[in-house]
């Protein structure tokens, strides 16, 4: 069990758009300073628990990514050094620990509502669907970054009127919390399909769901891209093949039932409305931009491929080295660390534009976009031989993609940098139609699935970081060159974070069973390849 706190008994409401931070404390109770709560706040409560993580925060990319998994993807540049494929104890730590907090937030969620009268939990159903959904997405990344995990018992120190032993959860099977979330989400989707709330549950729900704002067919959207990024994560895996590409292909088949993100006003994200209020990406610019930290150093391999290639979110995600003449020049991975700091320290290398990415104060929280479900469609499309439909996805991720990144420019109101230009629609079907991105230029499936790959890596890049590492395990695509380790037993990068010693001295006993799996080099289950 957790040695810090797994719960908080009631939680941050959505603010309007107009809200100051004074009017925000006013209205709405510390929830570390209350004794009771209702669904509703505990609702908002457990959203809130996970906005570290999900919004473009200081902590999570300086400590936990950084030295890790922007490294990994080659989403950054670095110079090499000893141990640089450990992942550091303070950012699996803090990762972990956000997440049993959150867990904590929505077993008191549970509780609050099995409280309920049956006339409550009939009308306030909406608000347990969809905080399971998004407790299944959060779930699905910790699995995906450590492989077997306390689930089914965990959190619930709480329900257990704190006793700590009670507590202590056994790791549950990555392969079977899979399964019960594919089972649940499906059945989910069915049901969010017969709900109907009145009018003063819908503004109830409006008020407490500051990501969807209450909009049912946006939940019903995340839910169904949410299968299709699970059943296609595990599509490689024997036991999973079959019903992957069943369910798939059912929900691909029958939009009217099945609705996705198809297109970027229907992308799910935490949005910033106010930067004076709670729901702010705090020092982000100084977790991206710290001299000497290499934390939106430009990699080669991306720029590289983004330079040949006339990408046309090149300039919007990246800006030259100071002393570069206007080129675009990442850092080398196989260089040596002399030539890799002298590049860096004379100016010469990209960084991710300060503009649009690290200055900006309304870059939003990323859960869900249209381009990420396209290249979902496009690899299945490809998997199951259906070229067509394959390349129309392709093709529409990239539109998708490159118009999400003008989104992203257009909502910064940075100061004192230059501000670079949007792409336009030419641009875009010059580069669709170049020679290492058309689609009729590759001559196998191997290569389409290489034109895949590529796309998500660029699409995703330092933004959903996460989903990045676990899309590139997985297909072990972009193929990507680093320097040996032999300093280190972990030579390359990792496969799996290791459980942090917090959980190791705290969950003993139940550690011990998986203790043999709890290797830098143990796959998860899902990475057959």
């Amino acid at each position: 069990m957790k040695k810090i706190s797994l719960f908080v008994l009631s939680g941050l409401l959505l603010i309007a758009v107009s809200c100051k931070e004074s009017e925000f404390t006013e209205r709405y109770a510390d929830p570390a300073k209350v004794s009771q709560t209702t669904i509703e706040k505990q609702y908002t409560g457990f959203l809130g628990a996970a906005n570290d993580y999900i919004l473009p925060k200081y902590w999570n990319y300086f400590v936990a990514l950084r030295t890790s998994l922007l490294r990994y993807t080659q989403a950054v540049g670095w110079p090499n050094d000893q141990g640089q494929y450990v992942p550091g104890s303070s950012g699996v730590e803090s990762v972990w620990f956000n997440y049993y907090n959150v867990l904590a937030q929505y077993r008191e969620l549970q509780k609050v509502y099995a409280t309920a009268s049956a006339d409550e939990q009939k009308e306030k159903r909406i608000f347990l669907l969809t905080a399971t959904v998004y407790l299944y997405d959060y779930t699905q990344r910790i699995i995906d970054l450590y492989g077997d995990i306390p689930f089914l018992k965990a959190g619930m120190l709480s329900t257990n009127g704190g006793d700590y032993e009670a507590s202590a959860a056994p790791f549950d099977g990555a392969d079977v919390l899979y399964t019960k979330m594919l089972d649940e989400l499906k059945a989910m989707s069915a049901e969010l399909n017969t709900i109907t709330l009145n009018v003063g549950y819908q503004k109830s729900f409006t008020t407490q769901d500051y990501i969807n704002k209450g909009d049912l067919t946006k939940w019903k959207r995340y839910t169904n891209s949410l299968r299709l990024r699970m059943l296609n994560r595990v599509s490689g895996a024997a036991a999973f093949s079959t019903r992957a590409n069943a369910e798939m292909a059912e929900i691909l088949g029958n939009s009217a039932t099945y609705p996705v993100v198809d297109a970027n006003d229907q992308n799910i994200q935490i949005n910033i409305f106010n930067v004076n209020t709670p729901i702010n990406i705090d020092d982000f610019q100084g977790g991206l931009e710290g001299t000497g930290w290499y934390a939106n150093t430009a990699g080669k391999k991306m720029i590289d491929h983004m330079n040949t290639n006339a990408d046309p979110r090149l300039p919007v995600l990246f800006e030259p080295g100071e002393k570069a003449g206007g080129t675009f020049t990442g850092i080398d991975p196989l260089a040596t660390n002399a030539d890799q700091t002298l590049q860096t320290n004379g100016g010469l290398i990209a960084i991710y534009n300060r503009f649009t990415i690290s200055r900006n104060k309304f870059l939003f929280g990323t859960i869900f976009n249209a381009a990420q479900v396209s290249l979902i469609k496009a690899e299945y499309y490809l998997r199951t031989g259906n070229d067509a439909s394959a390349k129309t996805a392709y093709e529409t991720a990239i539109s998708q993609s490159v118009k999400y990144y003008n989104g992203i420019l257009a909502l910064s109101n940075a100061t004192g940098v230059a501000i670079p230009v949007a792409a336009t629609d030419a641009q875009i079907a010059t580069y669709i139609a170049a020679d290492g991105i058309a689609w009729a230029k590759a001559t196998s499936s191997a290569e389409k699935l290489s034109l895949i790959a590529n796309q998500k890596w660029i699409h995703f890049n330092i933004l959903q970081s996460y989903e990045n590492w676990a899309e590139m395990r997985r297909l072990d695509l972009p193929v990507l060159s680093f320097v040996t380790d032999a300093s280190n037993n972990q030579t390359l990068p990792p496969v799996r974070w290791n459980y942090p010693n917090n959980e190791i001295t705290y969950n003993n006993a139940n550690y011990r069973l998986v203790a043999d799996k709890d290797k830098l080099t143990t796959k998860i289950f899902w990475d057959v390849k």
